[in-house]
């Protein structure tokens, strides 16, 4: 973390938690929409790491759950959660808990972008899983893999680039802020 004060640890949680936001808010309405959220969550676990990073993906995910219009399209509520893409957003949270119990390992950016990777990994899989039991339970069968070439697979490279877009966008931050 770039200092260990408790105020601006404070502070710089919910700030991450607003950059989520407003990188849901950048989107290309589809089926699943293309957005900057998982750079929003890569940059956060980043800069702020484990506890402080996934507190504030949790805080994000709260205030959209309250009705604070967070997500894709300024969208919010218990049902977007329940809904079909409701598994990806959770699965931020689960992205925030793996960089937490392997955050010992990102002493390298490459351990670092692993880990990352894992996450967002167990977030696509999460996510599929719980688009295919939406769906399944609305009467729309789709299986695992045809749901994985719907809500993952299209976002395999933009995501990628996110990650890389995260790194650089990090380092710089942390070296403004370290200087």
């Amino acid at each position: 973390m770039l200092t260990e004060n408790r105020t601006s640890n404070t502070i710089r949680t919910a700030l991450m938690a607003v950059l989520i936001a407003v990188c849901a808010w950048i989107s290309i309405p589809v089926e699943i929409p293309f957005t900057m959220q998982t750079f929003g969550v890569f940059l956060t676990l980043r800069l702020l790491k484990g506890r402080h990073g996934t507190l504030s993906i949790l805080i994000y995910i709260l205030l959209g759950a309250i009705g604070a219009p967070v997500f894709a399209g300024f969208s919010s509520g218990i049902g977007i959660l329940l809904g079909p893409t409701g598994g990806y957003i959770v699965g931020f949270l689960i992205s925030g808990i793996v960089y937490m119990v392997f955050e010992r390992f990102t002493d390298s950016r490459l351990a670092e972008n692993l880990i990352l990777i894992l996450g967002l990994i167990l977030c696509y899989t999460f996510g599929t899983v719980w688009f295919v039991h939406v769906m399944s339970s609305r009467g729309n069968d789709y299986s695992f893999l045809q749901s994985l070439m719907i809500c993952v697979v299209p976002y395999i490279v933009p995501d990628i680039c996110k990650l890389a877009l995260s790194q650089l966008l990090a380092d710089r931050v942390t070296r403004i802020f370290n200087n």
